[in-house]
């Protein structure tokens, strides 16, 4: 970018905008408000390359003009500003010692990980500003900044809101580190949120040119090279075990915008290498791990490698995205099933969870693909970026009143959960309030003499350098015209390269017209290379060509996606008569989950026959909107409701719903029998789901957090796909029985776990002493169940411990649940 302050770039757009017929150009801040022209110079060089290669537009150069991405942008601006700043700031000016103006949010935000929206809402604000140029959101982001410094000045350079945080860092300054999976010396993941914090304060500098926030940044920054300076680099790893965000990425950004060598040193350091290790050996050990948790790790270790020029790290990289994107996801462009990558051989878990993808772990992969379009132009990476844009991103927001989705289930007619404004404060709604306003970060990219359409999106991009207003018009994917006009402000004519995206999922060559006449154009890596001389009111004409398509699941079952070109067809579905159901979150610890009955295989849709079959009876049916029917060659065994056909939408556009992504795929013969196995199969998961009175996941995150885990000297991983954990010390969780309807403990064990002894004890009572014997010779894997004593039975709260016997190992313990007999 130019070091052009952001009241030059208003003008100039207000000015562009007035010539193309938009309104509502909103006035910049005072220029003494942005930084120095010096500044500005240091602030563009995180994100520009070298000129030869693809560069970035500052968001404040690109504006989304109409269409459902415009839609959304807007929709989340009221998000922002319907949220409490007072709230999200309470758990800072608490941990400083002063006395916030109100208590803080509830949900995430009280119970251990406070403050860590508070972080996302700096990079929020910064971005819903650059991309709309409402004032409004910047008077709040000072504001927020104006209190947060108070707050960091009290703690001498610390600012967080983690919970009685004080001894936590100085038991870590010293050398006393207690890592687990989600939580470090006994607070849920400290390092992840205090990365939140890292990353708001670095895009309040970067993306909105907050000057104070530079300085803070800076400041906190010290206060970390403070904390870490006399740990060993094996005791910064151990450390890293935790979940720990993108530290490692932000460090970088902070020694290139303070030209200070000790923040790439550290961010090295925070590159966890029991990760990164085997990706640069080009091994997938990803299977089983908390994704979301790895996958920020990649990317600053990416920007490290861009920094240091470290092919080996960017390699990695590109592995990483390569197994993941390519073998790990879903044609929304998500991954993970209850957080966690499954065996990339077996997708049967991501069509019977109800907790599918993870909106996070979709945020972070764009960033990756991002990344490594812009380092090397191949249009994978953009390909992969859009699908994930239309698909995940888009319709995780409630079009209407703004609510953010965390899971979305691949199970054929499940349904989705979406964030109240005050009552959920999950990972997803942090991350979620960033997306909606970064729909115009790629739709163009530029060097110094050429400019790149690489999303069909109704937008303006003001190219200062060349003194060009270039304007997008579009309906796609409704329609598939698209129209680019050229406007030029300072000349009346100018040379430049206009390279139009060739999308992978064109049916035909892309034909470009300027002013309604055809023209020489070159291809080549995947754009059409249009060199001319450009005139005022020059116009760019062409057509795309989307066709209907299915993708199966990648481990190769019989379920298929119907796409049309990048988008994604979704159908509702009706599961029961009458069915209410409420799809907005209440504030409690899981309401994201959507946790209502499963759909009975007998109300699913069923593609019948070849799937190419089933593609050409559909018919569309809504000139100006995208819509299919299908007419022939769907099933469903008991139709909840009259339904001589089923319809097929962009899957952004079904909201409030239960909808099939994935439509089950047979042969009629095969029909019958599939529904008859897979009604017993259902059943059996209802008579289970009924007995059980509560339920955990050991060593996964959220059940674990939700269940107050504790423990000394255990450990965790992953066997055959499946959780355990177990200690040569003690853990616990506290489970609940509020009906008082328990009356028996159900432990999963492996059979490979021979010959260890411990106590099994609730609420201090022993409940059984536990010696594991030889192998199972019928299953790798083996229920027992324990029953209660009278006085667990009417405990409504009950602390469950498994401690290890003097020089032995309780556990593994592979699954736990509540039973009532």
């Amino acid at each position: 970018m130019k070091s052009t302050t952001v009241k030059q770039w208003c003008l100039a757009t207000c000015i562009g905008a007035t010539l193309l017929g938009i309104n509502g150009c909103s006035q910049p801040a005072e220029m003494s408000q942005q930084p120095t022209n010096a500044d500005a110079n240091e602030v563009s060089a995180s994100s520009v390359q070298t000129t030869n290669e693809a560069q970035l537009f500052d968001l404040q150069q690109v504006r989304l003009t109409s269409g459902p991405f415009a839609h959304a942008m807007h929709t989340n601006i009221n998000y922002l500003l319907a949220m409490d700043a007072d709230k999200l700031l309470a758990p800072y000016l608490r941990e400083a010692g002063l006395q916030p103006k109100t208590e803080s949010y509830g949900n995430w935000e009280n119970s251990g990980l406070d403050g860590h929206i508070g972080g996302h809402y700096l990079s929020a604000l910064s971005l819903g500003y650059a991309a709309s140029g409402d004032t409004s959101l910047l008077e709040r982001l000072d504001y927020m900044l104006d209190e947060l410094k108070a707050a960091q000045e009290a703690g001498n350079g610390y600012l967080g809101g983690i919970p009685n945080s004080a001894q936590m860092w100085a038991e870590i300054k010293a050398g006393k580190i207690k890592a687990d999976l989600f939580s470090l010396n006994d607070r849920w993941v400290p390092l992840y949120n205090i990365d939140k914090l890292f990353h708001g304060l670095r895009d309040a500098y970067e993306i909105a040119y907050r000057q104070q926030a530079k300085t803070m940044l800076l400041d906190l920054g010290e206060w970390m090279l403070d904390i870490t300076a006399a740990l060993s680099d094996e005791q910064i790893q151990q450390m890293l075990y935790s979940e720990h965000g993108g530290l490692n990425e932000v460090f970088a950004d902070m020694a290139n915008v303070s030209g200070d060598d000790r923040y790439l040193v550290l961010a090295r350091k925070f590159t966890h290498e029991k990760i990164l290790n085997p990706l640069t050996k080009q091994h997938d050990q990803l299977t089983g791990l908390h994704a979301n948790t790895q996958i920020p790790k990649i990317i600053g270790a990416l920007r490290v490698a861009e920094l240091d020029n470290d092919q080996v790290w960017i390699d990695a990289a590109k592995f990483f995205w390569q197994t993941v994107s390519q073998r790990r996801s879903v044609s929304i462009g998500g991954n993970s099933v209850r957080e966690h990558f499954h065996d990339e051989q077996d997708f049967t878990p991501m069509v019977e969870d109800i907790e599918g993808p993870e909106t996070c772990n979709t945020y972070n992969m764009m960033k990756l693909s991002k990344m490594l379009f812009l380092h090397t132009g191949e249009q994978r990476y953009l390909d992969f970026y859009e699908r994930a844009t239309y698909n995940h991103i888009l319709s995780s927001q409630h079009p209407e009143h703004g609510g953010l989705v965390y899971f979305t289930s691949m199970r054929p007619g499940h349904y989705r959960m979406y964030s109240s404004v005050h009552d959920s404060m999950w990972c997803c709604v942090g991350s979620g309030i960033e997306n909606h306003s970064k729909y115009g970060e790629l739709i163009f990219t530029h060097t110094d003499d050429a400019l790149s359409v690489n999303l069909f999106m109704p937008a303006t991009v003001n190219w200062q350098s060349k003194g060009i207003i270039i304007e997008q018009q579009t309906q796609f994917p409704d329609q598939n015209e698209v129209t680019l006009s050229i406007n030029m402000r300072n000349a009346s004519t100018d040379r430049f390269t206009l390279n139009i995206r060739q999308p992978e999922w064109a049916s035909d060559a892309l034909v470009a017209k300027v002013n309604g006449q055809q023209t020489d154009a070159a291809v080549s890596g995947g754009y059409v290379h249009i060199n001319r001389v450009w005139q005022h009111n020059d116009k760019v004409t062409f057509t795309l060509t989307p066709e209907l398509n299915v993708e199966q699941l990648p481990d190769g079952q019989d379920y298929y996606s119907v796409l049309y070109g990048p988008v994604v067809m979704a159908t509702p579905v009706n599961a029961f008569k009458d069915e209410v159901l409420n799809f907005v979150a209440d504030d409690s610890r899981m309401g994201h989950v959507a946790a209502g009955p499963v759909c009975p295989p007998e109300a699913l849709p069923f593609m019948l026959g070849e799937p190419q079959t089933f593609l050409n009876n559909l018919q569309r049916v809504d000139a100006e909107q995208l819509a299919f029917v299908a007419q022939s060659n769907v099933a469903i065994a008991e139709p909840v409701a009259e339904q001589s056909t089923m319809r097929l939408v962009p899957f952004f556009r079904l909201h409030d719903s239960r909808y099939q992504v994935y439509w089950p795929q047979l042969n009629k013969s095969e029909f019958d029998q599939f529904v008859s196995e897979a009604t017993a199969k259902a059943d059996a998961e209802a008579a289970l789901a009924d007995m059980t009175v509560d339920t955990i996941t050991p060593g996964e995150q959220q059940p674990e957090v939700e269940h107050n885990f504790k423990g000394q000297n255990t450990q965790a991983g992953v066997n055959n796909g499946r959780h355990w954990r177990d200690a040569s010390g003690y853990f616990q969780y506290t489970l609940a029985n509020p009906e008082q309807r328990a009356t028996a403990l159900r432990l999963t064990y492996f059979s490979g776990d021979a010959n260890r002894e411990f106590d099994v004890l609730i609420n201090g009572e022993v409940l059984a002493s536990v010696a594991l014997p030889e192998g199972n010779p019928d299953a790798d894997f083996y229920t027992v169940d324990y029953p209660l004593s009278q006085a667990m039975t009417k405990a409504q709260k009950l602390t469950l411990k498994f401690e290890a016997k003097p020089g032995s190992v309780a556990g593994g313990i592979y699954g736990i649940r509540l039973i009532a007999k």
